[in-house]
């Protein structure tokens, strides 16, 4: 567990939830991953981002999925791919990466609180 942190540091991320609109392999990616593109409505727009989800998610799976993401880290290069928000999960019993996301739908751009 990292040292606690004041509830001022909490509200700097910027967690929203988005709907998975396009979801494509990965194949120059070092380890496997798809490219997402996520809706979190108007305010923020379509993002992209690079998740290494392949263990449990196959592209076609996950449109109309909604997950969340940090969206106010900087952009960050992977490889030929521009991943502009961190896709959030948790990891299983073997270290596979699981999504999080609300389990009733939401307004996309909902911020986390």
């Amino acid at each position: 567990m990292s040292g606690p942190i004041s509830y001022a540091d909490f509200e700097r991320v910027d967690i929203r939830v988005g709907t998975i609109v396009e979801a494509a392999p990965f194949p120059e990616a070092r380890k496997p991953a798809i490219k997402l593109k996520i809706d979190f409505g108007p305010g923020l727009g379509i993002k992209k981002s690079s998740a290494q989800i392949t263990v449990h998610y196959t592209p076609e799976a996950l449109i109309g999925r909604q997950v969340a993401a940090v969206v106010n880290f900087p952009p960050r290069q992977i490889g030929p791919f521009m991943s502009e928000v961190l896709t959030l999960g948790f990891p299983d019993a073997d270290g596979a990466v699981v999504l999080i996301g609300p389990t009733l739908p939401v307004p996309d751009g909902g911020k986390l609180f």
